[in-house]
């Protein structure tokens, strides 16, 4: 559960979206709360019918989470914000990639965040810090889940 040392919370995040985030923080608190294979079968129901988020709308909804929860924003927040970012894209018709694993240099450390076009998103550690251990990514149009 690793995030910059340094505390930052996201200003200009327009209401609308701060309500918003409000609103899906509740479900993806709860939703953290459970081992990963349930929290994997609800993200897998959830995601249908979205198409894959872009970088830009994954950003602006982990940073809408961030502004209105402190948790979220802090270095042991990474598994109610990334799931928080994920349904407040699902929101907007839209679903990245949520991810959980485990960092590939000492100390060991286990982490969860979202991607967009293959990269983890708003994540100060280089893109190969962590190794992938439970993804649920956007169902393309031929039915097959992006991984």
């Amino acid at each position: 559960m690793t995030t910059p040392s340094a505390l930052e919370i996201p200003v200009g995040v327009p209401l609308t979206r701060r309500l918003a985030a409000r609103l899906v923080l509740v479900p993806a608190v709860l939703l953290s709360l459970l081992p990963p294979r349930r929290i994997r079968a609800v993200l897998e129901v959830v995601r249908r019918g979205a198409r894959p988020a872009t970088a830009g709308r994954a950003l602006a909804a982990r940073d809408a989470v961030c502004a209105v929860s402190l948790r979220c924003a802090g270095p042991r927040g990474c598994l109610p914000r990334s799931l928080g970012a994920a349904l407040l894209c699902r929101l907007t018709g839209t679903w990245p990639t949520w991810c959980t694993g485990v960092s590939v240099v000492p100390p060991f450390n286990a982490h969860a965040w979202v991607e967009a076009d293959g990269r983890p998103v708003g994540e100060p550690l280089p893109d190969t810090y962590f190794t992938r251990l439970l993804a649920v990514g956007p169902v393309t149009p031929a039915g097959t889940p992006r991984r």
